[in-house]
């Protein structure tokens, strides 16, 4: 979702900075929460301007810096179970996860299992 615009923020905090109204009447007036008109008057208060702050990013994975290691990994054992090498990770490299992530590693790196059956 995107922020909202800094012309409606400072709309927001002139309405209440110039009295005679309450934090709820102005945002029934401008049709956002009250959480939202006492947040950015803090933020007014405190860093002295309104502009949005930095929205959250994606979270990293623990073996997003192991893309090599990964790959070495599965091209020796190619036919290892996920928690085979959720074992062999955690003893070479002292990381243990779970097969769900090593899974979600796998994935994201584009790195296929192959199991051979002979």
């Amino acid at each position: 979702m995107k922020p909202y615009s800094i012309d409606l923020r400072e709309k927001i905090v002139n309405a209440y900075e110039r009295g005679n109204t309450s934090i709820r009447k102005v945002a029934v007036q401008f049709g956002v929460a009250k959480s939202y008109v006492q947040k950015l008057l803090q933020q007014k208060r405190t860093l002295g301007h309104l502009e949005p702050k930095k929205q959250g990013g994606a979270m990293k994975g623990r073996l997003d810096d192991y893309s090599s290691e990964l790959a070495e990994m599965v091209k020796k054992h190619p036919d290892a179970t996920l928690s085979e090498y959720c074992e062999y990770f955690g003893e070479k490299y002292n990381i243990w996860v779970c097969a769900s992530v090593m899974c979600g590693a796998l994935q994201k790196h584009n790195l296929t299992r192959k199991k051979n059956f002979t």
